[in-house]
């Protein structure tokens, strides 16, 4: 489904399912207890300085750890990102024993949480069961006798969290935020990305030929007949739709997603396709529109879904069972499953320990009823209140910067102040606490959790339509390392996981938590202002609040920045996406530019003091480089530019400091330094 939140970090070991997983960002600066005695916040032991810092400041910061550490066999990749989401694993694990002890009323949550973990734990009833969980689910599938049926069993998929070619799922009306409706999504690749399907390098090339070899097995496994025969033509199915989705870079023009329909006029997209069978099924009948995302898409969909015989649909709907339930069902599904989403799409060596992977499933579902121990164990108001005061202050700082533009007229910025002044703020954890009352945990029926986890979700969603929009709402949980910017409710999002170094370190010096948490926060505040979230007012209303001339001096900064990302090579034969990127790039480039602003603001004309040999400024930009510490396999990075919008982390540390004039001043930059650009060449937007 499409992704509304504008993230500071993404992370998928695996794609298939894109359960949104988001990451990064919080806390205070350390104007917090100046009684004690401050250190500088710099990790000196990471760094390389026999690099110079205008060659390449990744390595001057991050070099010595990046030459002596490696990266653990059950991570695609590894940095600061991940040491915080290891103990923040731990700490709920801790949790969850703690839920596991005694015994508890039926329906409670340390019963809830106890049983749901439990029932992952236990591969030997796993095991014992096989494939039966999905045996009623096969049998609905095989039922299926034409293709009114086929739509119907569309709308329980949808339901289910079974893949089919389109989902329908319920979002804020990006006009009317005040109101929930129904939006459509292209879906239906078991490969991250409709790229893997189309190109023709020798890598892509060599990942299709795994993911038919890899259906094959799953369908072997499972005892599907033909397996061989009906791997080839989900492969040709899943090649048809992927020719005519709409790119990833397309996707990212809001407008063009906004297509309002009446159901009833839906048959003008898909004549031949029984949408109120599928609207029945999907439990949304009642409603009256539907956004359509991608609309020529759609269209084409009428045509692929009638042409295909109802046998190869049904091979299709079977993959798509077994696929999205693999991880819930055996030890030898689950291994195999792990050999190609895992080993094959992102390099990993060995699967997660199993208590990894059961903390991670019961976070999925019952993530803030866990969250809520997590926050009186590990969260403290005075945290709290301390980082509200850091994003009020990068707030002003981003006002006062937008004030001083010289390329936008007093007319947009009039309109950018105001949106500036209505940003909501969430920090640590919601206000008020989802529940999940109506939510069944059976001891050892781990399938069955899941599945019913889904549908509680699903119908949690649905029973939004009708009714206000819910502005307490979070879209994550306490206990992820995350944040996330969402502009149909122009909000910024903190949850308490991340309040801990090298983001911010409540010891430090404010000047290393300025280009560590206060660059995260610009970074989040920025993403109201990128390609995307500039598309948005103040209230979260999709609408133009741009001049024309502004609007074009706005594309030709951000055509500037896309350029100069797309120059860079991760590999000899592959650059970084600059425009698929873009929106992360202005968020971080933006950011540290604001943060240096804030930081500029917070000495109050007094000269910062020199600590551990470095300047104030320059610890800015070391605070910057530590956030992004990370080490990436090959097959992680190929897959990170492939299907996620951020930058590798070398590029959103090299990227940014070369378009900022402050890191010029701070390292002595120099024209013969690899980094340096021409001050006419640097991108300065916000």
């Amino acid at each position: 489904m499409l992704v509304f939140f504008y993230l500071l970090k993404l992370k998928n070991e695996r794609m298939k399912n894109i359960k949104i997983t988001l990451l990064a960002a919080t806390v205070l600066l350390a104007s917090c207890n100046k009684k004690q005695e401050l250190v500088s916040g710099i990790t000196k032991k990471n760094m390389d300085t026999i690099v110079k810092p205008g060659d390449n400041f990744q390595a001057y910061v991050n070099g010595t750890w990046l030459k002596n550490n490696k990266i653990p066999a059950d991570k695609s990749s590894y940095g600061s990102f991940d040491m915080l989401y290891d103990q923040s694993q731990k700490d709920v694990k801790a949790i969850i024993e703690e839920a596991s002890k005694g015994s508890f009323a039926e329906g409670s949550d340390q019963q809830k949480i106890g049983d749901y973990y439990a029932s992952y734990m236990n591969r030997k009833e796993r095991d014992a069961k096989g494939i039966s969980p999905i045996q009623p689910e096969l049998k609905n599938i095989d039922a299926i006798a034409n293709y009114s049926d086929l739509a119907a069993y569309f709308g329980k998929a949808n339901r289910t969290g079974v893949s089919i070619p389109f989902a329908i799922s319920v979002t804020q009306d990006f006009k009317n935020p005040n109101e929930y409706t129904l939006m459509t999504w292209q879906s239906g690749l078991g490969l991250p990305e409709r790229e893997y399907y189309l190109q023709n390098d020798t890598k892509m090339v060599d990942v299709r030929k795994k993911y038919v070899a890899h259906i094959e097995k799953m369908l072997t496994l499972t005892g599907m007949p033909t397996p061989a025969e009906s791997a080839a033509k989900i492969m040709a199915l899943e090649t048809t739709m992927a020719k005519v989705q709409m790119t990833k870079e397309d996707t990212r023009e809001t407008a063009k997603l906004y297509n309002k329909y009446a159901t009833g006029d839906l048959k003008k997209l898909m004549p031949d396709f029984d949408w109120t069978a599928m609207l029945k099924n999907a439990g949304i009948a009642k409603e009256k529109i539907v956004v359509v995302s991608q609309v020529e898409y759609t269209k084409s969909l009428n045509n692929i879904i009638k042409n295909t015989p109802i046998a190869t649909w049904k091979t299709y709907l079977k993959w798509s069972l077994i696929n999205n339930a693999a991880s819930y069902l055996t030890t030898t599904l689950d291994k195999a499953n792990f050999e190609f989403y895992g080993k094959t799409l992102y390099g990993t060596e060995k699967q997660q320990d199993d208590w990894k992977r059961g903390v991670n499933s019961v976070n999925g579902s019952l993530g803030e009823m866990v969250g809520k121990v997590y926050v009186e164990k590990h969260f403290s108001p005075e945290a709290k209140e301390r980082m509200v005061a850091m994003v009020k202050n990068l707030l002003k700082a981003y006002a006062e910067s937008i004030k001083k533009l010289d390329w936008m007229s007093e007319a947009t910025k009039k309109q950018a102040l105001q949106k500036v002044d209505k940003f909501m703020i969430k920090i640590g954890y919601p206000d008020k606490w989802r529940d999940y009352s109506t939510l069944k945990v059976v001891k050892n029926d781990l399938y069955g959790n899941a599945e019913r986890s889904t549908e509680f979700e699903y119908n949690r969603l649905v029973n939004k339509l009708g009714k206000p929009v819910d502005r307490t709402e979070w879209g994550m949980t306490p206990q992820t390392v995350n944040a996330y910017y969402n502009p149909s409710l122009n909000e910024i999002v903190f949850p308490a996981a991340i309040l801990q170094p090298p983001f911010f370190d409540l010891n430090a010096d404010d000047a290393v938590n300025y280009g560590g948490i206060g660059a995260v926060i610009g970074h989040e505040i920025g993403h109201g202002f990128d390609d995307q979230g500039a598309t948005f007012d103040g209230d979260g209303v999709m609408r133009n609040w741009w001049t024309a001339e502004d609007l074009t001096k706005f594309k030709a900064k951000t055509e500037a920045l896309v350029a100069q990302y797309s120059g860079f090579k991760a590999f000899p034969d592959l650059n970084v996406n600059g425009a698929f990127t873009l929106g992360e790039n202005i968020g971080d480039l933006g950011g540290l530019s604001i943060a240096i602003k804030a930081y500029k603001m917070s000495l109050n004309g007094k000269e910062a003091p020199v600590m551990d040999g470095y300047t104030g400024m320059q610890r800015v930009f070391l605070g910057w480089g530590q956030v992004w510490l990370d080490k990436s396999r090959e097959e992680a990075v190929r897959s990170q530019i492939a299907n996620d919008p951020h930058s590798p982390a070398k590029f959103r540390i090299n990227g940014v400091v070369r378009n900022v004039p402050e890191f010029y001043e701070a390292f002595h930059i120099k024209p013969t330094d690899s980094l340096y650009l021409a001050p006419e060449k640097r991108v300065k937007i916000w």
